[in-house]
């Protein structure tokens, strides 16, 4: 066998060329299904839009690594790609000076070095991918979501509105009221989105544990 083949066979780099192989395989599935006409990134990517939301701490994890900014599937790839080349690269740096990494280790010092490369990776690639339907949010998914008024004040009266981003990233404006036992709601304030009828969103004060969790989810 060649050094190469060796090297890539080794037991020690063994999770990052199995990492790399199978970038390979989905980088062919996703191209050849792109070619006729049905690609596996848009099923995926509107499976898992359905479902994700900050409320849990993986959840939080994807949505801090871009999920939803691009594809699903063009994330996986993309994510094993980094995560082979930090593998082969810290493993290489470990075969310079004599020793060599157990692969359990590696493993988890790569996949730790290569969330932040993925961040900013998946944002740069979401900037050219263009955007389709996949990715629009319904306007019931709105309902549980912390917004602030930005035209008020809300009451029981004419309708005023609210801002909130969706888990994309993408701002909306939407047109709300204060809820029948909610006090006037000030332009500024923090409100939570209860239920919605035919014409507006129904808000009312917002608790103060979710104005804290959406400021954490911004940090």
């Amino acid at each position: 066998m060649s050094a190469m083949t060796d090297m890539l066979l080794a037991p020690d780099v063994r999770p990052f060329a199995i990492s790399a192989a199978i970038m390979i395989v989905l980088g062919g599935v996703e191209l050849l299904t792109t070619l006729v006409g049905f690609s596996l990134s848009q099923v995926m990517g509107k499976d898992f839009a359905a479902e994700m939301n900050a409320d849990s701490g993986l959840n939080g994890l994807f949505l801090w690594i871009n999920a939803g900014r691009l594809p699903l599937f063009i994330l996986l790839i993309l994510a094993l790609g980094i995560f082979a080349i930090a593998g082969f690269f810290l493993q290489g740096l470990a075969h310079g000076v004599g020793i060599s990494i157990p692969p359990l280790i590696a493993s988890l010092v790569a996949a730790a070095a290569s969330l932040p490369a993925i961040r900013v990776t998946s944002r740069g690639i979401a900037r050219i991918i263009p955007r389709d339907e996949t990715y629009v949010v319904d306007n019931d998914d709105f309902v549980g979501h912390v917004a602030e008024v930005s035209v008020g004040p809300l009451d029981q009266g004419l309708p005023g509105r609210v801002r909130l981003k969706d888990v994309f990233g993408n701002w909306h404006s939407l047109v709300a009221r204060a809820g029948p036992e909610s006090t006037p709601l000030p332009v500024g304030a923090s409100v939570l989105l209860v239920d919605r009828d035919a014409k507006s969103f129904i808000a009312i004060s917002a608790p103060a544990d979710l104005i804290a969790q959406q400021h954490s989810d911004r940090a």
